[in-house]
């Protein structure tokens, strides 16, 4: 018996679903395992002979509703050297200073903690990234210069030890940056529809056990913790180097892996505060920087659009509506996305059945990926806290 065209257009497409999948999970670092943490045995701090100093630097822009609590961690933070906070206030409107120095003196240490208004917005410059290199000026200019810089978001909180496991793993490796994913939050219905995947996509894009691999070109970071060696940073010439870059972790971790070994990966010791409390909460977030991603390629679009169509959003079709062997390579698809997550999902500490809605999930961050593109070709890409950002494209 012949099939008729659509049947066999079902049975091409469940076929490259099932491949598709196949290949990502034996063939691309083992990402969704994720398994690089530093919680792993690896991972455990131990004791150095000289702790180097430390200078963390956060900048901050309208972060009243957490700057206190980062604040306070950074500087109750366990660490056996010399370590330092800079805040960088980035034009805030609503008393981040004010409420960062407060922390500072509540927790005893104003001493050790520096509040920087960072200058106008230079041309060419992302603003995070023009207010951590105020930061980084600032430390190059002191007295005894630290010998590693922290970046940190101003909405991460850290457990005590994080410091000194970080600037432990980073001796002991000899890495110019150690990066950690911080825990995002995770207890709204739409956080957890939605931000286990995005760490799981972002896995798949950049498999952390190729990131740490000093043999692999994959280089990646995750903004809100990198631990860098000022020496290199400033060998590899400095933040001005990204400064027009819209994803700026990921461009920091290509320089710098051009000097050394770099690691990256998932963490308890730091977690965000930033809450998402509707779909609409994490739209900022995923458009902010997904055409970025694609660099604002209408192909590179065209083509996503593609593959998570395949992927993601014809296997449950094909499993109600297909017959035969697509319907049961379409299932074997689906079956394996959702294993998939499994690993991502216990990390999180959510229901396995999230895995189940994965299809569902691709689509919503297809359906992000395109707002991206359209806030772009609107003039209003890259738009974070009333700033417009739609730099020249991210190039590798």
């Amino acid at each position: 018996m012949i099939a008729l065209p659509t049947e066999m257009a079902a049975l091409v497409v469940a076929a490259l679903a099932c491949a598709a999948w196949s290949f990502a999970l034996l063939l691309r670092g083992g990402f969704w395992r994720a398994a690089e943490r530093d919680d792993a045995p690896e991972g455990a701090s131990s004791p150095l002979a000289v702790w180097p100093g430390v200078v963390a630097v956060v900048p901050a822009r309208d972060e009243a509703e957490g700057i206190a609590a980062t604040v306070t961690s950074l500087l109750r933070q366990d660490y056996p050297g010399a370590f330092a906070v800079v805040v960088v206030d980035d034009h805030s409107s609503d008393g981040t200073a004010v409420l960062a120095r407060a922390a500072a003196v509540d927790a005893g240490a104003a001493n050790r903690l520096t509040v920087l208004s960072a200058p106008d917005l230079g041309a060419g410059w992302t603003g995070k990234l023009a207010a951590m290199n105020c930061g980084v000026a600032h430390v190059a200019a002191l007295p005894v210069a630290p010998d590693y810089v922290l970046f940190t978001d101003a909405d991460i909180v850290y457990s005590a030890d994080a410091l000194t496991a970080l600037v432990s793993r980073a001796q002991r490796q000899g890495l110019v940056l150690t990066s950690l994913m911080a825990k995002l939050h995770c207890e709204s219905f739409a956080e957890r529809a939605l931000i286990p995947a995005f760490i799981f996509f972002f896995q798949m894009l950049y498999p952390f056990a190729w990131v740490n691999r000093p043999g692999k070109a994959t280089a990646a970071a995750a903004g809100g913790c990198m631990l860098v060696r000022r020496s290199t940073l400033q060998e590899a010439g400095g933040l001005a180097a990204v400064r027009g870059q819209l994803i700026d972790d990921c461009a920091l971790g290509r320089l710098l892996k051009r000097q050394g070994p770099i690691w990256l990966g998932l963490t308890h010791r730091a977690r965000s505060l930033r809450a998402y409390r509707s779909f609409g909460d994490i739209r900022p977030m995923v458009s902010r920087s997904a055409y970025a991603q694609l660099r604002y390629s209408p192909w590179l679009l065209l083509g996503t659009v593609l593959a998570i169509a395949v992927t993601c959003l014809a296997p449950p079709l094909l499993v109600v509506f297909g017959t035969g062997a697509a319907r049961w390579l379409a299932a074997a698809a689906w079956a394996q996305m959702a294993l998939a997550l499994q690993p991502t999902l216990r990390f999180y500490g959510i229901s396995r059945w999230w895995g189940v809605a994965m299809p569902a999930i691709g689509g919503a961050y297809l359906g992000l990926t395109l707002d991206s593109a359209l806030q772009h070709w609107r003039g209003r890409g890259g738009m974070w806290k009333g700033r417009v950002h739609d730099p020249a494209p991210d190039r590798r």
